[in-house]
């Protein structure tokens, strides 16, 4: 069933409305008639079961409402070293798929792409824009944030600020799996949890001794090398299994 984000205002008691892009989502791509059913979230955890009255204005009856909590219980934030080319599409929309709260591109020493301050609000609203369609495919119960990008020192101040409670460092030269299974484990309802991944290049040492002395621990992913696409989706899937609740 498809699944839609509406306001809070767009909510009344036995109605709704969709407006902005969906409508024309709606009707002209998805070609959904009067009395089809799709399912709108406002924010939070009620879902509500709504037929169509409607396709111009996408006018809605709720049939039902259902209070189901989808989003894990820890708050994960990606810092994710700015990659090349289309990456970073990739990147939000699976981050968002597998629970991420928020996704925070970075700037590091080594990432190769430099964004002017236009360049970079046109790439956060793709972005934010690609971070929604996923949250409605995955039936999430927000719409994770995309931020516009920081320096990395920026970023470590912002982690430290916060007041997260899990920092995690994936880095090549790190050692001891035991130790990274034990920091996945120690992953406790209520928390703030930040990953940094490092671009294509990888992190300097210089970089990961300063996110250590921000509180992030370096930890490894295993034997293998993995590419700045893939290190973040391996964390985030961890502590997806490892927190989600039954």
């Amino acid at each position: 069933m498809y699944h839609f984000f509406i306001a809070p205002e767009q909510l009344s008691e036995d109605s709704a409305v969709i407006l902005g892009s969906d409508v024309r989502h709606i009707g002209a791509v998805l070609r959904m008639k009067p009395g089809e059913k799709i399912m709108v979230n406002a924010g939070g955890d009620w879902d509500y079961l709504c037929e169509i009255a409607e396709t111009e204005a996408v006018q809605l009856r709720i049939l039902e409402g259902r209070q189901e909590t989808r989003e894990l219980p820890v708050s994960i934030t990606l810092y994710q070293g700015l990659p090349k080319g289309e990456k970073m599409e990739l990147i939000v929309q699976k981050a968002v798929e597998l629970g991420a709260a928020r996704v925070v591109p970075v700037a590091m020493h080594r990432s190769v792409v430099r964004l002017d301050e236009k360049k970079a609000a046109a790439k956060q609203k793709r972005w934010q824009a690609i971070a929604e369609a996923a949250a409605k495919q995955a039936g999430r119960s927000l719409i994770p944030e995309v931020t516009l990008p920081l320096r990395f020192a920026d970023a470590l101040a912002q982690a430290e600020e916060e007041g997260t409670e899990l920092r995690l460092l994936p880095y090549e030269r790190a050692e001891g799996i035991a130790e990274t299974r034990a920091l996945i484990r120690s992953a406790k309802p209520g928390q703030r949890i930040a990953v940094m991944i490092g671009p294509e290049g990888g992190f300097e040492e210089t970089e990961v001794a300063a996110a250590e002395e921000r509180g992030f621990t370096a930890v490894t992913l295993g034997k293998r090398i993995l590419r700045t696409e893939t290190a973040g989706l391996v964390v985030l899937s961890l502590l997806m299994v490892e927190t989600e609740e039954d």
